[in-house]
């Protein structure tokens, strides 16, 4: 990696200036977080923006507002000044620690960059353009920091998008049943959000959703892996974890809303939130759960006043990881979502890497940030390059019931897409098309990096 330029935290510094007619150079922005937007975008333009408050704390990079045009990457922002020309790739040297925000905006004779950090700055002249450079830099980046090698993972069935909030453990295993009848290779199999009494009392049911540990045995006793979602570093106010415990949260400190109340954050430095997470994965592991997916992760990195005052809310946020990993054991799969990107580099073994799918081809809102599948479809083709290098991507579940929009759209990318291959609609209801699609594309995720070309 080349020159070195170095900002004060707070305060943008200019890193270079690239020469160019701003509507023919293009801008590879790279987004905070799992549901951020990233993409390529015209010089001349402005990245999209959140549209509401809560969105924007919780989807967005909160503590650092964009400016009203031109674009903010975090960590890593790329400037092609025209076709064949170039590229001035800047980023920090080592993201796992520290991510600054770096923008761009219109000069004259060009674009200048500026950065809130320490970043570095390279001048890539190799084929394929940004897709090009972004590729060499990562491969750089995987061996500086001695990053293992992702491992094939799947292929999953997960009960999100079919029975949402109000799963129940009987529709988990007549499920179960329907996968060797249907022809369907299903080797993990995970239970979403909904079997908890309340975001944050993790290990007490939701009534009527039956028994936790006997679902997750029923699972194994078939030769398949059982998963569990949680938000573990959230809490929701009506918790007896919120209740019980508030000094174990960050004080003062808004983490959004969600599950009609508002939502509290743990505090990753304070020992008792600490020993919470390890019994809470602890007794998981011991019910025979193995795959984890760990979502709205955001929360782990939120700024605050912290137990540990020289703590940086990134260390806090891998802290945090690094304590559900001990808990769990080195060969239990942690899948990231909601998730800040680089810093969870090395504590992952998949990450989402675009907002949910749902089953709308746009949210109404026009906000990049939340669920839809156009959303999904194009932040997930701006970061198909840390597949394989950095960790499985994770492009979200196929959904091809009769009922879902633009189902062969949806199924199309996911065919196309590198990483994780999850299905998420209740076997019942898939029509032929649909089983015949299901059937043919769950597989296990590939492990060998997208080339940079893809991008």
């Amino acid at each position: 990696m080349n020159d070195t330029s170095h900002g004060t935290a707070g305060r943008f510094s200019p890193v270079a200036r690239v020469t160019c007619d701003p509507e023919v150079a293009r801008v590879y922005e790279h987004g905070w977080q799992s549901w951020s937007p990233s993409g390529i975008y015209p010089g001349s333009g402005t990245s999209p923006r959140p549209t509401f408050e809560k969105t924007y704390l919780s989807n967005w990079r909160g503590d650092v507002p964009p400016p009203a045009t031109g674009f903010q990457g975090e960590g890593l922002l790329a400037v092609q000044p025209e076709p064949g020309a170039p590229v001035t790739l800047v980023a920090s040297p080592d993201p796992r620690h520290e991510v600054p925000s770096i923008r761009v905006s219109a000069v004259a004779e060009g674009l200048e960059i500026t950065a809130n950090g320490h970043v570095e700055t390279r001048v890539d002249n190799g084929p394929n353009g940004i897709p090009g450079a972004i590729g060499r830099w990562a491969n750089e980046l995987v061996a500086q920091l001695g990053l293992a090698a992702p491992k094939p993972v799947g292929p999953m069935w997960c009960s999100w998008y079919c029975y949402w909030d109000q799963v129940t453990d009987a529709q988990v295993l007549d499920d179960l049943g329907r996968f060797e009848p249907a022809g369907l290779d299903v080797r993990i199999v995970q239970i979403d959000d909904g079997y908890q009494a309340e975001i944050g009392d993790w290990l007490e049911p939701r009534p009527g959703f039956g028994d936790l540990g006997v679902l997750a045995r029923r699972i194994t006793d078939t030769g398949r892996h059982a998963g569990l979602w949680t938000a573990p570093f959230l809490a929701g106010h009506r918790s007896r974890l919120w209740r019980d415990h508030e000094d174990w949260f960050l004080r003062g400190v808004d983490a959004g809303s969600g599950w009609t109340q508002d939502l509290a954050a743990l505090d990753l430095t304070h020992p008792g939130a600490l020993e919470y997470l390890d019994t809470v994965f602890r007794s998981f592991r011991d019910m025979g759960f193995s795959f984890y997916k760990l979502d709205f992760l955001y929360a782990g990195a939120l700024p605050g006043p912290h137990h540990d005052a020289d703590v940086t809310p990134i260390e806090a946020y891998r802290q945090g990881l690094r304590t559900v990993r001990a808990a769990v054991g080195p060969d239990a799969v942690l899948l990231g979502c909601g998730a800040p990107i680089f810093p969870s580099l090395g504590l992952v073994d998949i990450m989402r890497v675009s907002p949910d799918t749902a089953s709308a081809l746009d949210h109404p809102s026009g906000d990049g940030s939340l669920p839809s599948s156009r959303n999904a479809l194009a932040t997930g083709m701006a970061r198909e390059w840390q597949h394989g290098r950095f960790w499985i991507n994770d492009p979200d579940c196929l959904l091809v019931a009769p009922k879902v929009e633009q189902r062969e759209q949806w199924a199309r990318w996911i065919e196309q897409s590198a990483g994780l291959r999850s299905s998420s609609d209740s076997i019942a209801e898939l029509d032929e098309w649909g089983l015949r699609t299901t059937r043919r594309l769950l597989s296990p995720s590939l492990p060998s990096a997208v080339p940079a070309d893809l991008l």
